[in-house]
């Protein structure tokens, strides 16, 4: 948009006349008397501070296995993060973060300060990835603005101008964007307007996948201290604030982008104190102000928290829920006066204002300003309010009693640590490749990850369809492996898989050379998601020895989660002994692993075959809690499976149809929690997966072949 004065015409077909005229404020007025335990109350439950669960997990997180970070963070998966990272390839380390800003009530007050602002919080969001350079930063615009009406085609010309000298002081540029300007309609004789309002999408390419910092708290053993990186030192305004809000105010005084020479200064210590791992975890401080950051971080973590903070405003709650731009470090202790004095000799205010710990859901959060004691409660019960307008919010899209199991276990939630010691076995070389055969139909979006982690372990991957084999240009016969990925097979129009399993039952080829596959002793097959579904409907797993694999009606078959929708998570499963040859070595670990799926419930024909599947060793993954039991409790078992079934295996142990992902977590970077000593060391996304060692257990056993069946 061009530079424009006061007033100003466009000449043409159109004429737009824009005005500038200063917005009517009014000083906030809070009620008397009001103490940090009634605002919190409100702050955290005001949609825009409180928890987004309701909308995280009914979308597919980790479909393509290059997500690096998605939008949940710690042991108990909490949608805190504050940067997206997506690798470029799945065999380099480059890959590329996004990140968002947003403040449209500061552009109530102040329009030049609300874009300052939105472009304040992408780059404090985006500071925790490491990237090239701020220089290599770019950002896309998306302007929401009513601006044919009255003044707002002045303010949207003030915002634009002090976002362009924002952007020049930094150094990044706007590359692209969006315009939506005519935001208002009429209603009867009323004009109805949205606020003005800019979307800042950030983005840069990050050297290396791996090393994200993530808001929770680490709590390392020994002490992590909270540093407050201020970008507007001394200044605690709340206008537009959350605080202000849920009084049904705005307030006169705005927050602003004073000096955005800070910003930069403080971006380029941050990407050092990254590049150098000496940050345990960090967070903007964005909406809900100070403490709303600080909580955040506490609730992500799991852990409690000791806040005090120096007197340094008229009023505590102004310190406290000021809506500045800023940053809130972790640090371990010994590093707390180094990393302080490295953002001091640039020119920015750091100060430690506590600390972190101890661990688990009863550890006391202690918020003091100015040595007075204001708050004292357990995280739990503080994340419980924060959490509360959530779980009202998904009562209305999923099963109430689901939700409110969810919401019960949540308070006592301690931490779903992986026990996992494995260690993934390379392939032996001067041996022949064999080859895998990766299938797939119309809808699957499964393929390419799968095909990764079988090169990964060293198989010869082909890509091959469904109608290659009904057509006869592809054959089975000389490939050691199948895999079903996963996906929506014919959009899953009458039911998960059951379209591709139809095209299958109903060609003679094709199930003629699927049943001479699965006969074949030196063959084995994997199916994920609806690869599984497509398995149970085939009749290649769910029967017990005796049974017949190709009976008309299948012993099994995948149903609706009991929550009644799309559950996008990462559960802990056990991997329980078994006859699958892809587990062997695996027995008794405890991995952390991807579901996505909407029907993924273990259904059995007779119900009593669950029992006889569990007890002949059949059913080689389970969901479990927290200590490692099996559980039927949501969301930790996420679709309902009787007796935390997970996955089956055929009685020969060479067929595997699992409902989770385990190809999504062939790399540590692609697991979003590894347990709490991984997190604290920095070790959580480095090196290879867990789930590696299960596909080059098919490596070595095709290798092997006979000796390894004798």
């Amino acid at each position: 948009m061009p530079f424009l004065g006061p007033q100003c015409r466009f000449r043409g077909p159109w004429e737009f006349h824009l005005s500038r005229r200063a917005l009517p404020r009014r000083p906030l007025s809070l009620p008397p008397g009001l103490g940090l335990r009634a605002a919190l109350e409100r702050v955290l439950r005001l949609p825009a501070v409180a928890s987004k669960r309701y909308l995280t997990n009914k979308v597919d997180r980790s479909v393509t296995g290059l997500v690096a970070q998605q939008q949940c963070v710690g042991p108990l998966h909490t949608p805190l993060a504050d940067v997206a990272v997506v690798a470029l390839s799945r065999s380099g380390t480059p890959a590329a973060a996004t990140a968002i800003g947003e403040q449209p009530l500061k552009g109530l007050l102040d329009p030049a300060a609300g874009a300052r602002l939105a472009l304040a919080e992408a780059l404090t969001n985006l500071v925790f990835a490491r990237v090239t350079h701020l220089k290599d930063v770019k950002c896309s615009g998306n302007w929401m603005w009513g601006s044919k009406l009255g003044s707002e085609g002045g303010a949207l010309v003030t915002a634009c101008d002090a976002l362009v000298v924002a952007l020049r002081h930094l150094g990044v540029a706007i590359d692209g964007g969006k315009d939506s300007l005519s935001m208002a309609a009429r209603s009867g004789t009323d004009t109805v307007m949205t606020p003005g309002a800019l979307v800042i999408s950030a983005y840069a390419v990050c050297p290396d996948v791996t090393p994200p910092v993530t808001p929770d708290l680490k709590c390392p053993d020994d002490g992590g201290t909270l540093l407050w990186v201020q970008l507007n030192p001394g200044r605690h305004r709340l206008g537009g604030s959350a605080l202000a809000q849920v009084f049904a105010q705005v307030g006169d005084e705005c927050p602003d982008l004073d000096d955005p020479g800070s910003l930069g200064s403080a971006f380029r210590v941050t990407q050092q104190l990254l590049q150098e791992r000496v940050l345990l975890s960090g967070h903007d401080v964005s909406d809900g102000g100070l403490l709303g950051c600080a909580l955040e971080m506490a609730f992500a973590g799991n852990c409690g928290l000791t806040l005090s903070v120096p007197r340094a405003a008229r009023r505590p709650l102004a310190l406290l829920f000021a809506e500045e731009p800023a940053l809130l470090l972790e640090v371990p202790a010994v590093a707390a006066v180094p990393v302080s004095r490295r953002y001091q000799d640039a020119g920015v205010t750091c100060v430690p204002i506590g600390h972190s710990g101890p661990y688990g859901p009863h550890a006391m959060v202690t918020v003091s300003v100015g040595g007075q004691e204001l708050l004292a409660e357990p995280v739990g019960a503080l994340r419980a309010l924060w959490e509360q307008t959530s779980f009202r919010l998904e009562r209305l899209q999923a099963a109430p009693a689901c939700v409110e199991q969810e919401e019960q276990d949540l308070a006592t939630r301690w931490d779903p640590s992986p026990a996992s010691p494995l260690d993934p076995r390379a392939r032996r070389a001067g041996l022949p490749v064999p080859r895998v055969a990766v299938l797939r139909e119309e809808g699957s979006n499964g393929d390419r990850e799968m095909a990764a982690a079988f090169a990964m372990a060293g198989f010869q991957v082909w890509d091959v369809t469904t109608q290659d084999l009904c057509s006869g240009s592809a054959s089975l016969d000389g490939f050691r492996g199948l895999v079903f990925v996963g996906g929506f097979s014919y959009a899953d129009v009458l039911g998960s898989a059951k379209g591709w399993a139809a095209s299958i039952r109903f060609n003679p080829k094709v199930r003629a050379e699927l049943e001479r596959f699965r006969t074949r002793p030196d063959t084995f097959s994997l199916g994920v998601c609806n690869g599984c579904q497509l398995m149970a409907l085939l009749g290649w797993v769910g029967t017990v020895p005796g049974d017949s694999p190709t009976s008309p009606s299948p012993a099994v078959a995948l149903e609706r989660n009991l929550s009644g929708r799309f559950e996008s998570r990462f559960v802990t499963v056990s991997v329980e002994r078994s006859r699958a040859l892809l587990l062997r070595g695996m027995a008794g670990a405890r991995l952390g692993v991807w579901v996505a799926h909407g029907e993924g419930r273990f259904q059995f024909r007779p119900p009593s075959a669950l029992d006889r599947c569990v007890q002949s060793g059949l059913a080689p993954l389970r969901y479990v809690d927290d200590g490692g039991e099996p559980t039927e409790r949501y969301p930790l078992n996420p679709n309902g499976s009787g007796q935390g079934v997970a996955a089956l295996v055929s009685p020969c142990g060479r067929h595997l149809a699992a409902m989770p992902h385990p190809e999504r977590s062939v790399r540590a970077w692609q697991s979003p929690w590894a347990g709490r000593s991984a997190a604290a060391s920095g070790r959580s996304k480095a090196g290879n997966g867990p789930w590696l060692r299960m596909f080059r257990n098919a490596m070595e056993w095709c290798l092997q072949w006979p000796e390894g069946e004798k």
